[in-house]
Formats: C-alpha cells, sequence, structure tokens
C-alpha cells in the first residue's frame, strides 16, 4: 500500500512540476521519507529528478547563461559536500524535523513573502551554499536556488534553462554516490522503473493544464500543498 501511494505522490507531484516548473522533488520528498523510507526516497526521486532536468536541457539549451551555471555548480558543490556529509552522520529523524521546518518557511513566504530581486555577492554565495547543503540532505535545494536566480538571471526562460543542467550534474554526482554505496537494490530499482509511468503520464496531463489554468493560482496551490507536505514529517 505505501508503494502505491508512493507511485500517486510521484504523479501528483510531477503534474504541479509540469504547470508551475518547480517544487516538484520539493513537494513529494517529505511524504514519500515517511512512505517508503528515506534513502529509497532520494534515491528514486533523485533519478526522475535527472530525467526531467536532461528533457528541459535538451530542449532549451540555448538559453542557458553558462556563466551562472558555472558559478552555481562551484558553490553548491561545496554545500553538497557539506550536506551529504551531515545526513550520514546525524540522526535522520532530528535531519526530517529541520527539514520540515525549512520546507514550512520557504512556503509560508512562497505564499506571503515578498520576492528578492536583488542579492549582494556576498549573500548570493551564502544562498547558493545553502542551497547545497540542503539539496546534498534531500534533493530540495531549489527554493533557496530560486531565490539566487531570480535576482541574478531575472528571465523566466534563462532560470529555467540554467537550473537545468545544474541539476544533471549536481544529481549525477548524488547518483553516482548511491551506486557506489549500494543504494540501488532490486527493489529501489523496479520502483524506479515503475515510477516512469506515473511521471509521463502527469507531465502530458501538467502541460496540458499549464496552457488552460492560471498560473498564479497554481503556485498558490503548490505552497500550501507544501505546507501540508512539511507538516508530515512532524508526526
Amino acid at each position: 500500500m505505501n508503494e502505491i501511494l508512493f507511485f500517486i505522490i510521484v504523479f501528483l507531484a510531477n503534474i504541479i512540476e509540469a504547470i508551475t516548473g518547480f517544487a516538484g522533488t520539493m513537494l513529494a520528498m517529505p511524504i514519500s521519507m515517511r512512505l517508503i523510507g528515506a534513502d529509497e526516497a532520494k534515491v528514486i526521486l533523485n533519478v526522475i529528478a535527472i530525467i526531467l532536468a536532461t528533457g528541459t536541457t535538451i530542449r532549451y539549451h540555448k538559453h542557458i547563461n553558462v556563466k551562472e551555471f558555472v558559478k552555481i555548480l562551484i558553490f553548491m558543490i561545496i554545500g553538497m559536500a557539506v550536506g551529504v556529509y551531515l545526513y550520514s552522520t546525524l540522526d535522520i529523524n532530528f535531519l526530517l524535523k529541520i527539514y520540515g521546518v525549512i520546507i514550512l518557511l520557504v512556503a509560508i513566504n512562497g505564499l506571503w513573502g515578498k520576492q528578492i530581486r536583488h542579492l549582494s555577492p556576498i549573500a548570493g554565495v551564502i544562498i547558493l551554499i545553502a542551497a547545497g547543503v540542503i539539496h546534498g540532505m534531500f534533493l530540495s535545494g531549489g527554493a533557496l536556488l530560486v531565490i539566487y536566480a531570480i535576482s541574478t538571471l531575472k528571465n523566466k526562460a534563462v532560470i529555467r534553462s540554467t537550473l537545468a543542467p545544474t541539476w544533471i550534474v549536481l544529481n549525477c554526482i548524488l547518483l553516482t554516490q548511491d551506486i557506489m554505496r549500494g543504494a540501488f537494490t532490486p527493489t529501489t530499482i523496479s520502483m524506479t522503473l515503475v515510477s516512469l509511468v506515473p511521471l509521463f503520464v502527469a507531465f502530458i496531463i501538467g502541460g496540458i493544464l499549464h496552457k488552460k489554468m492560471n498560473q498564479d493560482f497554481f503556485v498558490k496551490l503548490t505552497y500550501s500543498l507544501l505546507i501540508i507536505s512539511s507538516i508530515t514529517l512532524f508526526f
């Protein structure tokens, strides 16, 4: 039953991802960790994220800001190394509570906060490193990275195109680590393959809804769902 619920979460989260362009993994991760375990959720959702980012990169590669792409990679890799270390050394239940607080704050800021339009160079570096730390632990550094991207890249097409290859590189680093530590078991491999079906269907449906429905409504819906998702980590 937990596995079926997980596939449903993958399906629903990626419909939202297809509509809004963000928050799919961040939305799916908290509940998925409760359903199938933190390690298993990270492995499967990481592969899904790589597939999605690869498709986006191929389609929109002409809009990539190479200079910012390199800068983002450098500082996020530094942060990600710290995040991977913390995940392997600290108590997972403690980390889940911290993660829940982070997601909750991101969602509240998304619903009622003001968008940051300018960052100082130092603030930008701090945000990128912090995004890397969170991504190393829970594959959810996108929330902070979007804050940086909006203030630096400005254009939506450039933001989407520049962040996609970033996720490919960062997540492939995590994928390599998962392979080396034997995280790909017969169960995780089979669940990953099955997850591709709801993923594909979700993006078809999400693409249709994206054209027909109000984007602002779905952004607010996403943040509202993130609040609910984050609350599950406290129980």
